[in-house]
């Protein structure tokens, strides 16, 4: 993805390592771990998969994490965080109403292919990802749909039209 090893941080939470699909719940080891990191960061912008529709959860469990973290943080009154700033991401699932959307990235038929082969680093996104209903198309298909269909939404509104749109909303906290 051209990112440096600084520059990118897999948590590997106890949450997560169950060995199944499905997950625990969130737990304080989590949420303390995350708290670390973001102290350590101080980041400016957070980007979460707001996507509660993910069939498994994860993602679910993941924002509560950050939720949480951040939460507390703010308790805390660290300095960064009354700067720092939130975004939500969908899935591959659905995605934000029109009307919901804060900010919207455009992105060029190369950040495309180059989101595609992000999703496909990720063991979990590989191949058939297991899906609760009818649609037979891989995560990347449903995705790269989805960011086409916002494009092309934002398109008819009379802006410009491009390959593809990655939507946000913030979050609050």
């Amino acid at each position: 993805m051209g990112l440096s090893d600084d520059n990118y941080h897999f948590q590997n939470l106890p949450f997560y390592e169950t060995g199944t699909i499905e997950k625990k719940p969130m737990g304080e080891e989590d949420v303390i771990l995350t708290i670390e990191l973001l102290r350590k960061l101080k980041p400016q912008q957070i980007y979460c998969a707001g996507d509660l529709a993910d069939p498994h959860g994860t993602h679910k469990v993941c924002l509560e994490i950050v939720f949480e973290a951040m939460r507390r943080l703010k308790e805390a009154n660290e300095p960064w965080v009354k700067d720092c700033w939130m975004w939500l991401y969908k899935g591959a699932w659905q995605e934000w109403d029109i009307s919901e959307i804060e900010m919207a990235v455009p992105m060029s038929p190369e950040q495309v292919m180059k989101k595609r082969f992000g999703i496909f680093i990720h063991q979990s996104q590989k191949d058939m990802v297991p899906f609760q209903g009818s649609d037979s198309r891989e995560f990347w298909q449903r995705a790269e749909d989805r960011n086409s269909n916002t494009a092309n939404l934002y398109a008819q509104l009379g802006l410009t039209k491009y390959a593809a749109m990655e939507a946000f909303v913030r979050w609050h906290y």
